[in-house]
This record gives structure tokens, C-alpha cells and sequence, in this order.
């Protein structure tokens, strides 16, 4: 941990022991010692060890009153992640709304509501922010707070929490810091687009990590993220953008960028005020299926041009762009289709969290390095 409180996430399934054996109890449980055993390939003697360090730090817990009644033989216990003990706080700052949230050890919210982002001054921004969610979380003072995390788009530095949010103005903005000195526990900060596609691998049920994924995020800004074999790929000088790749929408870019195709990008065409400002000139409602139609063939072009390239097993998207069609994803499948040059067929799969999906990357920020080593990251919070 770096001297400002600041430790970077780690976005991908645990494989150490302690690891291994809390993701089976988190999402296999309740669960007995011999289940667990063939659900990690860990021997019982490794097992028994790691269940006994998890319950001594408060993350599992022995649960007889599970027990089946009309079992055969001596009875043996189930165990399940203990859900009274800690929690954990996080964030997810977006361009307008900042979404505040509550959740224990197993990723379930337990409280969460959304704030209007401050403008202005980052410090100033971040420092209302980190004192809001610092009151939420005394609110649960029957819990241990052991972690705090943040969500939010423009060049994160994971190592010290330092944030450029050109969208909101921010350079330089030490946005773990402010956190921790908040929370008084140590802090991850994440890449938003980053930390929702960590949330499909960590916080999804049943888990597959396997193979390569391409998670796509388009709302008010557009990003995506890879994943490789159940981790997400945080590229050393930050996350790349694709918001600058060249669509051809005649309807939803402005006067001003309809010199050429080409000089239209996916960022001019995706948030609530491109189709706002393309109805006022039209004469239409925002809602007018023209508008909608040709959104939902830029995006499924845009995603073909990104399989093509990358050509992964899995692709998820989420964010109000993709959900906002009256025929769902249907119409942005056909567009992928009739675009991908990748002979085989590939479907587009929604976000398990629909709505909820900064909700998602606030919490798996926080929760993220405990998954990946469960100990350590106790003890260290209770340094």
C-alpha cells in the first residue's frame, strides 16, 4: 500500500488459496468442506487451512442451522461468507450523477443512492463526494468498514489514485487520497469501463471467466475494456479510448462535423444531448425511431469493426445507448451482423446488472482486492 492509503485494484478471479476457496463459498454456498474440496481441486488439508484463516478474519462462517434434517450420517456443517461482519464503500463518478453505495463481503448492496456530481474544482468535487460517502457509511456502524472504492472515467493512475476527468475539468485530482482520508481505510481507483467489466467476472453468478470478452460501456461517453481468461486487461499508461472511431450518421451529427463521414466520431453521436440536439434541428422527439435506428447501426457497426479486430469469444455491453431502443439490442444485432466480416455468428449479450451497473463498478472496485487475496487485504484494512 502506497503511502496515501492507495491500492491498485486487481480486476481479475482470484488464484491463491484463500482466494480460491472464498470464491467457491461466495458463490457455490452454503457449502460443505467436501463440496469445497471438488469445487477447487485444493486438497481437504489446504482447505481446512484456508477455511480457518477466512472465519478467524470475519469472511466465512460455519452455518449448522443449514444442515439438512434428513441427511444420512454425521452432519457436516455448510459454510457461507459471513455477510454480518464488514462492509465495504464505494463509488462511481459519472459525468452528471455520482452513485454512492454500501455493500458486504459477498457484493450485495446493502444501501445505495445516486448525488449530483459536483462542478467546478476537482479537489473541491471530491472532497464533498468522499464526505458524503464517508456519512453513508456511519450509517452502518454495526459493520467494520475494511475498503473503499472508486469508479469513474478520464486517465486513472491505479497506483496513486490520481485522476484527469477531462469531461469534468479535473487534472491532477487526487481522488484516492481524498477517499481515504474520508473513510480512514485504504482505497482502490478504478477506470470506470474497467471496473464494469470486472464486475461481470467477479460479481456475476454462475462465474466464466474463461476465453476473451469485450466489454463495451455507451451512455453520455462511450469506452471498452478486454478481458483475457477471468482478468481484465489494465493496460500500464491507462485505458485506451474508442470514442474517436469514425461513424457514418448523417441524422445525429451535428451541421458542423457533416463535412464527411469520416469526420463524424462515435463520441459525436452517442450521449442523450447529440439525439436531443438531432430532434430540435429535425423537428422530432429524442424518442423518434429514425433517430433511435440509426444510433443502434452505429453502435453494431462500431462493435463489428472492434470484433473484427479482436475477434473475442464474448461481447457485453451495457449503458443507456445500447438499452434505449424500443426493441432492445435487437436492431444493433442486425447492424453487427450485417457489418462483422468474422464468418461466425456471435451474439451480443446485455449486462447481467442492467441499471445497476455503476452500482456494479463502484462495489467490485472495493471488493476487488480482497477477492484476489482475501488475508491480506483484512489485515491490512485493520492496520
Amino acid at each position: 500500500m502506497s503511502r496515501s492509503g492507495v491500492v491498485a485494484a486487481e480486476l481479475h478471479v482470484g488464484s491463491v488459496p484463500a482466494a480460491a476457496v472464498l470464491q467457491a463459498v461466495r458463490t457455490g454456498g452454503p457449502i460443505t468442506r467436501d463440496q469445497l474440496v471438488l469445487a477447487t481441486g485444493l486438497s481437504a488439508a489446504t482447505v481446512n487451512r484456508q477455511l480457518h484463516a477466512l472465519t478467524r478474519v470475519g469472511l466465512t462462517v460455519e452455518r449448522p442451522d443449514l444442515v439438512d434434517p434428513g441427511s444420512i450420517g454425521r452432519p457436516k456443517n455448510p459454510l457461507t461468507t459471513d455477510r454480518d461482519k464488514l462492509c465495504v464503500a464505494g463509488m462511481h463518478i459519472g459525468a452528471k450523477r455520482t452513485l454512492l453505495a454500501i455493500a458486504d463481503i459477498g457484493g450485495r448492496t446493502l444501501y445505495s443512492h445516486a448525488v449530483a456530481t459536483p462542478s467546478g474544482d476537482g479537489n473541491d468535487a471530491i472532497s464533498q463526494l468522499s464526505t458524503q460517502l464517508s456519512e453513508l457509511a456511519d450509517r452502518f456502524s454495526g459493520r467494520r468498514l475494511m475498503w473503499g472504492g472508486v469508479a469513474l472515467g478520464g486517465d486513472v493512475d491505479e497506483h496513486s489514485g490520481v485522476v484527469d476527468h477531462p469531461v469534468l475539468g479535473w487534472r491532477r485530482v487526487p481522488v484516492g487520497l481524498r477517499l481515504t482520508e474520508a473513510l480512514g481505510v485504504p482505497v482502490s481507483v478504478c477506470e470506470h469501463v474497467q471496473a464494469m467489466a470486472a464486475a461481470e467476472l467477479l460479481l456475476g453468478f454462475p462465474q466464466d471467466g474463461g476465453g476473451t470478452g469485450l466489454f463495451c460501456y455507451a451512455r453520455e461517453t462511450v469506452g471498452m475494456a478486454i478481458t483475457f481468461d477471468g482478468k481484465v486487461r489494465v493496460p500500464a499508461r491507462g485505458a485506451g479510448t474508442i470514442a474517436h472511431l469514425p461513424v457514418d450518421a448523417p441524422l445525429l451529427a451535428a451541421d458542423a462535423v457533416q463535412v464527411s463521414p469520416l469526420s463524424t466520431t462515435l463520441q459525436d453521436v452517442i450521449g442523450s444531448e447529440a439525439l436531443q440536439a438531432a430532434a430540435l434541428r429535425r423537428g422530432q422527439t429524442p424518442e423518434d425511431h429514425e433517430l433511435l435506428d440509426e444510433r443502434a447501426r452505429v453502435l453494431g457497426q462500431s462493435l463489428a469493426m472492434m470484433r473484427d479486430v479482436l475477434n473475442p469469444d464474448a461481447i457485453v455491453v451495457a449503458g443507456d445507448a445500447f438499452a434505449g431502443h424500443p426493441r432492445g439490442l435487437a436492431p444493433i444485432q442486425a447492424a453487427f451482423d450485417a457489418a462483422s466480416h468474422t464468418p461466425w455468428p456471435l451474439e451480443l449479450c446485455p449486462s447481467r446488472f442492467g441499471l445497476r451497473v455503476q452500482e456494479g463498478a463502484a462495489i467490485v472496485v472495493a471488493l476487488s482486492v480482497l477477492y484476489a487475496d482475501p488475508i491480506t487485504s483484512v489485515t491490512l484494512s485493520a492496520d
